[in-house]
């Protein structure tokens, strides 16, 4: 299935980014230009330059126009690291318990996650990841089919969605988004926790080959989880 119009401008303008065509600070071509060279509307352009600003990769002047983000100007807030080896640096004993592993349809919020038309196929993963046999996080996952078409039949309580991801999709770039949530009674039910205990929500979407290829919600329960981050200093 192809891609969206407006998901190829973005792949077109971080193509020009990633050869090295386009660096910091240079002006990318205007909404009209690209536009007209897409032969697309000026809506559909400005819908690929707002997501793309929206991740940090350009930058809007108010009056002046687009240019390229300076990278080095956005640290990581989290690293990407697979919970099992997470688990096991501590000397824990790690084990998982696949909820399941389906294909489904995606909806119009999972489509838009991945950019992709709503109602083509995606695999729908959920894992619960334990540490010494306490639930540490509840991993919900969205995969499409056509990027990865063998994520289907991977038992995951035997290995994890990352390693998978990392094997066969090498990460090319990721989207973290974390805030405090008061889980479900289906997320509290997986977890083991009681109905007052707030956790913590991750979001991520991961790239590989200019592509979406992941977009997946961990739930960490707060009295069990905290994220570090630390950067040295030049």
């Amino acid at each position: 299935m192809p891609a969206p119009l407006y998901v190829k401008i973005k792949q077109h303008i971080t193509g020009l980014i990633e050869s090295g065509d386009l660096k910091p600070n240079d002006r990318i071509p205007s909404e009209t230009d690209l536009a007209a060279e897409f032969n697309v509307a000026r809506m559909t352009v400005h819908r690929a330059i707002k997501e793309l600003k929206d991740s940090g990769v350009v930058m809007r002047i108010a009056g002046v126009g687009t240019f390229v983000a300076e990278t080095q100007s956005r640290g990581q807030l989290i690293a990407i690291n697979n919970i099992a080896d997470e688990i096991r640096s501590r000397r824990s004993t790690y084990s998982a318990i696949m909820v399941q592993n389906s294909l489904e349809s995606a909806s119009r919020a999972v489509a838009r996650q991945l950019e992709i038309e709503a109602g083509a196929p995606v695999y729908h993963s959920i894992v619960v990841h334990q540490e010494n046999g306490v639930p540490l996080q509840l991993e919900e996952r969205f995969v499409p089919k056509a990027v990865l078409p063998g994520y289907g039949a991977i038992d995951f309580s035997c290995s994890t969605p990352n390693e998978y991801l990392m094997e066969h999709a090498p990460l090319q770039k990721f989207e973290h988004r974390v805030r405090s949530i008061m889980p479900d009674a289906e997320a509290r039910r997986l977890l083991k926790i009681n109905k007052s205990e707030p956790c913590l929500l991750l979001l991520r979407r991961t790239w590989s080959r200019r592509q979406v290829v992941s977009f997946a919600s961990m739930v960490h329960p707060g009295s069990r989880y905290e994220f570090l981050d630390s950067h040295l200093t030049s």
